[in-house]
C-alpha cells in the first residue's frame, strides 16, 4: 500500500515538473531579433577547432563566413595535422571569401586530454579582437547571427553569451531519439534551472566571451584536461562575477547519419559528463521523467485511476515534446544545400520511448567512469578532468 502511494506522488511530481519546463520554455523569446541599426558591433575573433569533415561541413563553415556584421571579424580555423582532410576544404573556403580576415592554423598534437581545447589554446594565441567566439564545426547559423549573439555583451555585467541548438537532421531512428532529448527536453530543462537561479554553465555549440574574461580564468589552457570544457568555461566566468546570458537565436547542428550504437555512446558520454559536473542535480533528475513514474504507478496498482493518469501523462508528454521541438526549429538557420538532407519521419511514440531508455542512460551514468570520444576511450575523474586509458 505504501509503494503505490509513493509512486503516485512521484508520478504527480514528474508531470508537474513537465508542466513547469513547458511553461518556462513557452515564455522564452526564441528567435527574437534585435534592431540591426542599433546593434553592438565590437570586433570579434571566431575560433573554429576542426577535425575531419563530412557532407555538411562546408555549408556549416560557409554560414559563418557569410555573416552580415558591421564590425571586424577574424576567422581562425585550427587543426592538429596538415594531413587532416578538412584542410583542403578550409583553403577552398578562404579563397572563396578573399575579403575576409581568415586563416588556417596547424596546431600540432594535443597537449592535454581534451584535443578540442588543445586546438583552442593555440588559436587563442593568434586572436586579435576583444570578443572571442568559440563554435563547433557542425554548427550552422543565420546571416544575422553575430549581430544578435554579441549584443548582450554591451552590458558590462554579462560575462558570456551562449545559445540553444537543435539537431537539425535526425536522419535515422536513433538520431530522432536524440533529437527528442536535445530539441525538446534539454533546452526546457536549462530554462527550468535558470528559473531557480542564475546560470553557472555554458552550452558548447556557440560561446561568446570577452578576451579579458578568458584571461581572468587562465584562458583555455586552464581547461585543457576537462571533458566538459563548455560547462567549466561558464562556471569559471560565473565565479568571477560574469553573468551568463542565453541568446534567443537558435543554431543548428548537422551530423552524418548515426546508428543506435553511436547515439547511445554520445548520450552516455553526455550523461556521465553532467553527473560529474552536477552530481546531486543529476541524481534527482530522474524524478522529472514523465513516462517512467506514471507507468510504474500503474504497474504497481493497475486501477482505472492510475490507468487514466498514465494515459493523460503520455498524451501531455507527446504534446509538450512536439510543441517544444517545433518551436525550437521554427526559424531554420540552414542553407539550401542542408535543406535537401533526408530526414526520418516523425514517430509519435518516440518521446515516451526516449523517457524509458533515459532510465538506462541515467543508471549507466553512475555505473562507470569511461567515455568514448572521437574514437578514443578516456577515463573521467571526479573533478571532471580526463585521463587516457
Amino acid at each position: 500500500m505504501i509503494l503505490p502511494s509513493i509512486l503516485a506522488g512521484l508520478a504527480l511530481l514528474s508531470v508537474a515538473l513537465l508542466l513547469w519546463q513547458w511553461f518556462v520554455a513557452i515564455r522564452f523569446p526564441l528567435h527574437q531579433r534585435i534592431d540591426s541599426t542599433s546593434a553592438f558591433t565590437s570586433a570579434v575573433t571566431i575560433l573554429k577547432p576542426l577535425k575531419g569533415c563530412d557532407e555538411f561541413t562546408e555549408a556549416c563553415l560557409r554560414s559563418w563566413l557569410e555573416q552580415e556584421y558591421r564590425g571586424s571579424i577574424q576567422f581562425l580555423f585550427g587543426v592538429a595535422s596538415p594531413d587532416d582532410p578538412v584542410c583542403e576544404l578550409v583553403h577552398k573556403l578562404i579563397k572563396s571569401f578573399p575579403g575576409r580576415d581568415a586563416r588556417l592554423i596547424i596546431c600540432g598534437a594535443p597537449k592535454g586530454a581534451n584535443p578540442k581545447v588543445s586546438t583552442l589554446v593555440e588559436l587563442e594565441k593568434a586572436a586579435s579582437h576583444p570578443i572571442i567566439i568559440v563554435s563547433d564545426a557542425d554548427v550552422c547559423v543565420p546571416r544575422d547571427f553575430l549581430s544578435n549573439v554579441v549584443a548582450p555583451l554591451r552590458q558590462e555585467r554579462v560575462g558570456l553569451v551562449n545559445c540553444f541548438y537543435c539537431l537539425a537532421n535526425p536522419a535515422t531512428l536513433a538520431m530522432q531519439w536524440e533529437a527528442v532529448a536535445i530539441n525538446a527536453d534539454f533546452w526546457s530543462q536549462v530554462l527550468q534551472a535558470r528559473s531557480l537561479k542564475p546560470l553557472e554553465f555554458a552550452l558548447g555549440a556557440v560561446m561568446v566571451a570577452r578576451s579579458e574574461s578568458l584571461r581572468q580564468i587562465g584562458g583555455f589552457s586552464a581547461l585543457i584536461d576537462c571533458l566538459a570544457d563548455d560547462y567549466q568555461l561558464g562556471d569559471r566566468i560565473a565565479e568571477e562575477g560574469g553573468q551568463i546570458e542565453i541568446s534567443p537565436i537558435v543554431v543548428e547542428c548537422w551530423s552524418s547519419p548515426m546508428n543506435w550504437r553511436a547515439v547511445w555512446k554520445h548520450q552516455l558520454r553526455w550523461a556521465r559528463t553532467i553527473r560529474v559536473c552536477q552530481p546531486v542535480p543529476y541524481f534527482f533528475s530522474i524524478v522529472s521523467n514523465p513516462t517512467f513514474w506514471p507507468l510504474l504507478w500503474f504497474l504497481s496498482k493497475p486501477t482505472p485511476f492510475s490507468a487514466s493518469f498514465l494515459a493523460n501523462a503520455v498524451v501531455l508528454r507527446l504534446l509538450s515534446s512536439l510543441h517544444l521541438q517545433s518551436r525550437l526549429g521554427a526559424n531554420s538557420a540552414a542553407t539550401e544545400p542542408l535543406n535537401s538532407s533526408t530526414r526520418a519521419p516523425y514517430c509519435w511514440w518516440m518521446p515516451p520511448f526516449k523517457d524509458l531508455l533515459q532510465v538506462a542512460i541515467w543508471l549507466g551514468a553512475f555505473l562507470g567512469n569511461t567515455v568514448e570520444w572521437r574514437g578514443e576511450r578516456l577515463r573521467l575523474r571526479s573533478d571532471g578532468t580526463l585521463v587516457r586509458n
